[in-house]
Parts: structure tokens; sequence; C-alpha cells
């Protein structure tokens, strides 16, 4: 098939893509309102920008049942902090739970049964329950359309990590057996890491 996407609609580009670029990491993002209220939230538009200053970003689109912007994105607009907090198999239900669209007032953490716990460098709370935790100041927001299927790109520095020390090898490697993450795949399929490939990197033929 070769497809034009300008002949389709929204809905359908968004389950080819969806559907093409899998398994997607989650980012479980906490926010707080101009009013202190939290809000909790996944998105699987989500990954790492680099280490040099340590830089992530996740993708909010506009809300499918109203067409408005999402409380997380009006929250890291007003306030420029949020949380990354990483999702583990023992806490995908209470993930699933607060994919909930609900107005700004509504508690996700309560919700889903989850705790909140202060952060060091930042005023939103982290999910006590997630193994590794990365505060996060805005770096910059990048709207890409407001219509629907729209969505923003949200890019943040890292200003604090917490880690157990159950999922940690060392000062600086993840024991990704203890960590277990979740994947995001199309509709409503989710992904254990399961099934490891390894291989050796060809190596370098330029620099010194």
């Amino acid at each position: 098939m070769e497809i034009d996407p300008q002949t389709l609609s929204h809905q359908s580009v968004y389950k080819i893509l969806t559907g093409s670029v899998l398994p997607r990491p989650i980012g479980w993002i906490s926010s707080i309102d101009m009013d202190g209220r939290p809000n909790l939230a996944p998105f699987s538009f989500f990954n790492v920008v680099c280490s040099n200053p340590p830089t992530v970003l996740f993708c909010p689109l506009m809300r499918g049942s109203d067409g408005k912007t999402k409380d997380t994105l009006n929250n890291v607009r007003a306030t420029h902090e949020f949380v990354v907090n990483i999702v583990s198999e023992e806490l995908l239900n209470a993930m699933n739970a607060t994919s909930i669209e609900s107005p700004p007032e509504f508690n996700e953490f309560e919700f889903a049964g989850l705790t909140l716990t202060p952060s060091v460098s930042v005023k939103p709370p982290r999910v006590k329950e997630s193994p590794i935790h990365f505060e996060c100041k805005v770096q910059q927001i990048v709207d890409i359309n407001d219509a629907p299927g729209g969505g923003s790109i949200v890019i943040g520095t890292v200003t604090h990590i917490h880690a157990e020390e159950r999922v940690m090898l060392g000062p600086d490697k993840i024991n990704l057996m203890a960590l277990r993450p979740i994947g995001r795949l199309m509709g409503s399929g989710y992904c254990r890491v399961t099934d490891i490939i390894k291989l050796e990197r060809p190596k370098n033929i330029i620099g010194g």
C-alpha cells in the first residue's frame, strides 16, 4: 500500500503510527496546577533526548473527549515543572487507571490508590510506588497543532533523580529484571521486557 496521510482522518493516521512505532516507553507524568492540585497521567509519546544536560520529552495530544488541552499540559505551562515516574509491571493497573479523562479537581492518585511523596527540586509530587523518578524543569514547549489529533512537545531538563536500590547495579546501571518496565503497544495492548537480544555494536571507523 502507498498511503498519503492527507487522504486519511487523523484517527486512521494515529492507528498506523501507534501500530508501527512500538513498543513505546511510558512517561507517567505528575504535575500540579497553580492551586497546588496534583495530576497524574501516562504518556506513551515519551523518550530521552540527551544526557548533557539530562533531558526528556513527552507529547500530550489534544484531549479526545472534547478536543481541549490536557490538564498535564496546562499545568506544565503554568508551573514549568513535572516529574516522570517510571512504570514497572506491578504498577500497570494503577497506571491504566490514571489514564482516565477527568476535570482538573479530580485526584488520579487517590483514584488509583497511589501515594504522593514530595520531590526534592520541584513542587509536583512523585508516585511513591514507582521505582525511578526524574524531577524536571520545563526547558521548552513546542506546539505542533491545537486541532483534533494535534499536540505539543514538552521538553524538560532533569534536575533530580530518585532510584530504589533494588533496581540499581552499582552507581549508574539499571537492573532491568528488577525494574520490569512496561511498554505500550497499539490499542489496549502493553508488553513486558521478557525476551532480550544482545548484539555487539560494530567498531567505529571514524574518530580517534
